[in-house]
């Protein structure tokens, strides 16, 4: 569980830490030059894009619920505190 928070709050995969790569359509240009030349599918590389902008919104909104939840914490514990 440790390992899954770790890898989900330092930002995931190696891909995302060297940086954005080139968007847009078709990633490698060499990659669809050789789809096209082998007369495949044309690969949706939007709903690639659709799948990692969604999971950095859900980090995003973990690491808010988390700080949320620590600074709740926080504070219920200073009340309590200052009761006795």
């Amino acid at each position: 569980m440790r390992r899954f928070l770790l890898h989900l709050l330092t930002g995931g995969s190696s891909r995302q830490r060297r940086g954005p790569g080139p968007q847009g359509r078709f990633r490698s240009a060499q990659f669809a030059s050789f789809m096209a030349q082998n007369n495949r599918r044309r690969v949706d590389t939007d709903l690639l894009d659709a799948v990692l902008r969604s999971r950095r919104l859900f980090r995003h909104v973990l690491k808010l619920g988390l700080a949320g939840g620590g600074a709740w914490v926080v504070l219920e514990s200073a009340r309590a505190l200052s009761m006795f």
